[in-house]
């Protein structure tokens, strides 16, 4: 009898498969390699010599065996031939195969031509992925398991990679969203990332295999592709050897013979081999140096006082952050009394509960005078406690800072999804930055490391500072960077070496990808920086030396927030606080229950939280329309909405028994005038799809052939697919061209918005529908004319030319008679403001960030902030702007109009949506900012996708809001 041995080796696990000549398998196994790939391979020769006969045929696949076959001159077998062969002897009637691994994840599908779709370096939407949504709920897999399959609602979640992920999940956990509901919707966050960033676009359909430890383990997870995909029971096999399927594949495979001490020989020697990787300088020379550097941090140490005994008033200060939450009790001396600083473990309720209980045990007689909470669960410490107030990060850090040094002119916060950069002058926050949904170079990637190498954060940053060779790991994501770190462990790189190169590629993020500092001078010279992760010492150090500049870092960095609250509380509170007694704390209850508001068409995710005393907290919503809270005693002008009324008004304007439909998406929402008027002309009606809803979004989502596109972009396939269910022909011509206003070099679309109409053409089933998709321009209105009649022919409807170019004429009028009305309403709003003493915001974007699916209501967050809204595109027409950049988009002039606009009025501040995915937004970003600083104004920018949750957002608008009213002050 002969035997084959087939070896996976993945990113986190190794597979071994033994078959025999009839294919029958002989064993199986799955198992963490805990990065010791050599070594586990050799041991796992050893386990195999009962299983097998010399000679054997030997052959190993997977994504972290090619440079172990490469060296060791291993026979290797591509891992998608290796499914591909297992598929075709054991399951024959495939038509797509979908396999999770711990980093990888691909389809295969078998129906026609066999093609095969893999991820990239990124492991967003695998078994990694889920790990960390795990971890980060404080949950075990099984448990998360089980919970998914009680769920009740289905929540947005980005899985395009873990740190994004999470800044979706926490404020969700803040909020108190069900647990159940948490993981069922981590893994709809998976099947969505499979569907759109592997599947790009070719339908999943047939029968279906499934294949990997992931799609094994977690029946949940099966569920939801199950449901998502329209699958019956009879479609969907997941077979036992799911997990060892590409094993058995590679055992089919195989065709090299050994003996046990031939490839004994081969796995010993690569286990001995020496590596080499790219270092860098080592964190510290000496001791010396060490300790001289422990020496100055610690002269910046906070006063304590003892609390048992303590009869005084004392201020607290609570800071529910992003995965940690921390508590500070001060004395009128402003001396600690008690300090604390927990992991959230899905719960920060929980957390602050039992903190506040351990106050009150070890001094019954505690006179509280003052309670503050900052941080992303600010309003639910507010409410479930009773806390006097709360205040927005940026300044509760500043506060904090200014007590350790009252010249700071910058601080550096980094905290564990977080990064927060304030630059100060005079005494006043003058400019702010924060990171986007991404956490690049923040704290909770080393911590999730440390935790999968079985260390905690603490320990392995201590690791860090005895390294001598420092691995370089560069400036990439950090999820990307996964990729360099399990390699560096493959090629045998020491921890201490790994932990010191982390830290240092956290900086470096930190320093260019977010702040995205040109040089040290632009950091500043009183340098402050705080936050959980410059606790750790490796990554103060790697900070020290990347700046060469010598940094305040507090012995409480990691308690700022919690402590600026506290001073911030001890300054406006002269009143014996509002807080829970210990009894109350006692039978103190939360409940929470997720319900869909009713209230509009958008249908928000709202989790109603009930506490003990009866009293409730509504969180998730983005208007005022369903609870009463913070209700705006005067409807501010916003201009978003005011377009939203003048657009429904003008669909309603005309009616004709001929329809012809037309996608609500991209440029239409600049042209939806021109359109209306221009088929009323001809005796048509225009069918318009309906706003975006994320229903609309998950229709068309399985025809999305790029998951690189912007979500404005996406949302377009949805629009389609209801058209084609309404009306028999639909209209969206390309357009390399948009009106040429005189405000630019050029006057073009952005490519998504010209050509998107191919896309929709070669990637969606119209069903019949005939979709008319010319190229036009409006600059030869003759040309246009000509197109028109042609293509309009081509699907049966005929037009003669004069009609067409009286039709376009029309268009334009009513066109430019709607762009004067809003520049009309918006002057309107501006007198509005002025005479009744209201900020103004100019909301900047494209004419498609109208769409409330896709701007979330931003608006409606700036009006209950108490900000008049105007748009770029309603701001009275200016002469041509010089810019530093080419010029030739009509979009992007509109922005550098309104940037200048705003220099010009002490009154405005600009706030600008950029879409994630806009390639071109990386030039407007730097051009706007840097027209408004040469005025000391100050930049917003919010960056928005499909993910809904404006817990960054709007701290970051409240910021902006404090810093406006201390720098009038000023």
């Amino acid at each position: 009898m002969k035997y084959k041995i087939g070896f996976d080796i993945g990113s986190t696990t190794i597979k071994a498969v033994v078959i025999d000549e009839n294919n029958q398998i002989c064993y199986k196994s799955y198992e963490r390699h805990m990065a010791q790939v050599r070594q586990k391979a050799l041991d796992k020769l050893y386990e195999l010599k009962e299983y097998t006969k010399e000679p054997f045929q030997f052959a190993i696949s997977g994504s972290g065996a090619l440079g172990l076959c490469e060296q060791g001159n291993l026979p290797f077998v591509q891992e998608v031939f290796a499914s591909s062969q297992a598929v075709h002897t054991f399951y024959p009637e495939t038509d797509c195969a979908i396999e999770l691994g711990g980093e990888d994840a691909k389809i295969l599908f078998f129906k026609g031509s066999i093609e095969q779709r893999m991820n990239s370096t990124c492991a967003g939407g695998t078994g990694a992925f889920i790990d960390q949504m795990a971890s980060l709920l404080d949950m075990t897999l099984e448990e998360m398991n089980e919970a998914s399959l009680h769920y009740n609602r289905l929540y947005p979640i980005a899985s395009r990679c873990g740190v994004f992920a999470k800044t979706d999940i926490q404020p969700l956990i803040n909020q108190g969203v069900d647990h159940a509901d948490l993981c069922a919707s981590i893994f709809q966050a998976v099947v969505d990332q499979t569907i759109t960033s592997l599947a790009q676009g070719r339908k999943i359909e047939g029968n279906i295999l499934f294949l990997g430890g992931p799609l094994y383990f977690l029946e949940g997870l099966r569920n939801r592709f199950k449901e998502t995909l329209k699958m019956s029971d009879d479609q969907i096999t997941c077979p036992e050897t799911a997990i060892n399927f590409v094993a058995l594949g590679t055992a089919l495979c195989a065709k090299e013979e050994y003996t046990f001490e031939q490839l004994e020989e081969k796995l010993v020697n690569l286990v001995n081999s020496p590596v080499h990787l790219e270092e860098s300088e080592p964190l510290f020379e000496t001791e010396k140096d060490y300790e001289e550097f422990m020496t100055r941090h610690k002269s910046h140490d906070a006063k304590y006082a003892p609390l048992k005994g303590y009869d005084k008033k004392a201020y607290l200060g609570i800071d529910s952050g992003s995965t940690t939450t921390k508590l500070v009790l001060l004395s009128e001396n402003q001396e600690i009394l008690y300090q604390s600083y927990s992991s959230n473990k899905g719960n920060p309720l929980d957390v602050v509960l039992e903190e506040l209980k351990t106050i009150y045990q070890t001094n019954p007689d505690i006179q509280i005078y003052g309670a503050y909470a900052t941080g992303y669960g600010e309003e639910l410490m507010r409410h479930a406690f009773h806390l006097d107030g709360g205040i927005v990060e940026t300044m509760a850090h500043y506060t904090a800072a200014k007590a350790f040094n009252p010249d700071v002119d910058y601080i550096l916060d980094i905290g564990g999804q977080d990064i927060k950069c304030f630059k100060i002058r005079d005494g006043h926050i003058d400019d702010i930055v924060l990171n986007e949904a991404c956490s690049s170079g923040c704290g909770s990637f080393i911590e999730t490391f440390a935790k999968s190498l079985g260390y905690d954060a603490q320990e392995f940053a201590q690791l860090g500072l005895k390294s001598k060779h420092p691995v370089d790991l560069g400036t990439r994501c950090t999820v990307f960077m996964n990729s360099g770190v399990k390699q560096a462990q493959k090629n045998g790189m020491t921890v201490e070496d790994i932990s010191a190169g982390l830290c240092k590629s956290v900086v470096k993020n930190a320093l260019y990808k977010v702040i995205r500092a040109k040089n040290k001078d632009d950091i500043g010279k009183n340098i402050v920086v705080q936050g959980g992760t410059f606790q750790n010492d490796s990554v103060l150090r790697s900070f020290e030396m990347e700046l060469q500049r010598e940094v305040i870092r507090p012995s409480i960095a990691h308690l700022m927030g919690a402590y600026g609250a506290a001073l911030y509380a001890q300054d406006l509170c002269h009143e014996k606080s509002s807080i829970l007694t210990y009894e109350q704390l006692c039978n103190f209850t939360h409940e929470s229950k997720s319900i869909a508001c009713q209230g509009c068409t958008n249908h928000c995710s709202l989790t109603i939280n009930t506490f003990s005393d009866g009293s409730k907290l509504v969180a998730g919503n983005k208007c005022d329309k369903m609870i009463k809270t913070n209700k705006a005693k005067v409807e501010l002008p916003d201009l978003y909405k005011e377009k939203t009324q003048m657009l429904k008004d003008v669909k309603n304007r005309y009616k004709h028994d001929k329809k012809i439909g037309m996608p609500l998406v991209l440029n239409n929402y600049d042209l939806l005038p021109f359109w209306s008027a221009f088929f009323d002309e001809l005796g048509y009606e225009i069918v318009w799809s309906t706003p975006s809803t994320k229903q609309m979004y998950h229709e068309g989502q399985q025809s999305i052939p790029s998951d690189t596109a912007c979500f404005p972009a996406k949302v377009v396939h949805g629009h389609i697919e209801q058209l084609i269910n309404k009306v028999d022909t639909i209209f969206y011509p390309c357009m390399t061209y948009n009106v040429d206003e005189k405000q630019s070099d050029n006057h073009y679309n952005c490519p998504l918005v010209a050509y998107y109409p191919e896309v929709v053409q070669a990637n969606i089933d119209l069903k019949g529908t005939k979709f008319i998709y010319p190229y036009l321009s409006f600059d030869d209105i003759n040309s246009c004319a000509n197109a028109l009649v042609l293509h309009f022919k081509k699907a049966g409807i005929n037009f003669k030319k004069k009609q067409v170019v009286k039709a376009v004429e029309k268009g334009k009028e009513a066109y430019l008679e709607f762009r004067e009305t809003l520049v009309q309403k918006h002057k309107e709003a501006v007198q509005f403001a002025r005479e009744n003493n209201y900020p103004i915001i100019v909301l900047c974007g494209r004419p498609y960030h109208l769409d409330p699916l896709i701007n979330h209501q931003m608006n409606q967050l700036l009006t209950q902030l108490g900000f008049v809204v105007v748009s770029e595109e309603s701001v009275p027409r200016q002469e041509q702007q010089k810019v530093n950049v080419l010029n030739q988009w009509t979009y992007h002039a509109r922005l550098y109009q309104a940037a200048k606009y705003v220099c010009e009025n002490d009154d405005m501040n600009l706030v600008q949506l950029v879409s994630f995915g806009c390639g071109i937004d990386a030039i407007t970003t730097d051009e706007v900012r840097d027209i408004l600083r040469q005025k000391d104004k100050f930049y917003t920018q919010i960056k928005i996708d499909e993910i809904d949750n404006l817990g960054a957002a709007r701290i970051r608008l409240r910021s902006l809001k404090e810093a406006i009213a201390q720098k009038e002050v000023r």
